[in-house]
């Protein structure tokens, strides 16, 4: 079972349930590698204003979105179409579709960093996001110095390091799964995350499963305005394997189904290496190595 928190309850010392909202958030992290969160700032009518904005984007025409397709860059910034990523080598790319934005640093060439494509339609479409994208990293941020503490390392520690965050936020379109599917036809595969912290939200609509421990598969989802936390390979180096990154897939049903994920990571140059440690893994060389082996036009630029 996958722990469902008041977020609420998490950050108040002085409520009755502050300890046993700490016990889950440990168990989740350490145990499982997810979480679900509700009582947080961000409503169901703020979500849903979201989502709404990301299904007008995805209904344009191809040759619409195809002005910011990402496959004519050297990032991960703008549309990408289906079929544009492959998250396991041994299925076939994924069947959704993407739209990508980050954390800008002017006068860098690190791509982690690279500009925004912002398309002019929908009308709303870059003031939506980029105000979410604000609020988004603030929760976040509340939520992992809060995990980080339940399973008893320095949360001030962390919070000092994501000043320039290399945080994505993408918005997931699933269409139905495609009638000749085969075995190896995913919405997106098994995988791990690369980072830190994901801080997704869903439009409710079922889709994803997490692999349980011995090898099973279960089903997680959250209703606008409720959140799904997962842990990604970045934090699990970092704690030492106190915090798990945990396997999880979409095999796409019948239903389209949309996603908003915010990646969460620290600034480029953070030694994520294990704490205590004299081994130096750079943040940024971590999670661009991931992103060029996911991303079919930067596996191809960098073959």
């Amino acid at each position: 079972m996958i722990p469902r928190i008041d977020l609420r309850q998490l950050l108040d010392i002085l409520h009755p349930g502050h300890y046993a909202a700490r016990a889950e958030a440990r168990e989740g992290a350490m145990e499982i590698g997810f979480l679900t969160f509700y009582g947080t700032s961000l409503t169901a009518a703020r979500m849903q204003t979201v989502l709404e904005a990301y299904r007008a984007f995805f209904a344009l025409p191809p040759e619409v979105k195809a002005r910011w397709d990402m496959s004519a860059t050297g990032s991960n910034r703008g549309w990408g179409s289906p079929g544009s990523e492959q998250v396991d080598p041994t299925a076939n790319p994924d069947f959704k579709q993407v739209f990508d934005c980050g954390y800008e640093w002017q006068g860098n060439e690190l791509p982690a960093y690279a500009p925004n494509l912002w398309p002019d339609q929908p009308a709303e479409f870059r003031t939506v996001l980029e105000a979410y994208y604000t609020d988004a990293l603030a929760l976040a941020m509340e939520i992992l110095c809060a995990v980080v503490d339940c399973v008893g390392s320095d949360c001030t520690f962390f919070r000092d390091k994501f000043d320039l965050p290399m945080a994505l936020l993408r918005g997931n379109h699933y269409p139905p799964r495609p009638a000749d599917s085969g075995p190896r036809d995913f919405g997106i595969a098994a995988h791990t995350d690369y980072g830190c912290l994901t801080l997704l939200a869903t439009d409710g609509t079922p889709g994803l499963e997490v692999r349980t421990r011995d090898g099973g598969w279960i089903p997680v989802s959250a209703p606008p305005g409720e959140f799904i936390i997962n842990f990604g390979e970045m934090l699990e180096m970092w704690t030492g394997g106190k915090i798990v990154a945990t396997p999880h897939r979409v095999i796409g049903g019948d239903e389209e189904r949309l996603s908003v994920p915010l990646f969460f990571n620290p600034r480029f140059d953070t030694n994520v290496a294990p704490h205590g440690t004299d081994k130096t893994i750079r943040a940024v060389d971590h999670l661009q190595s991931r992103f060029d082996e996911t991303y079919l036009h930067l596996r191809k630029k960098s073959a």
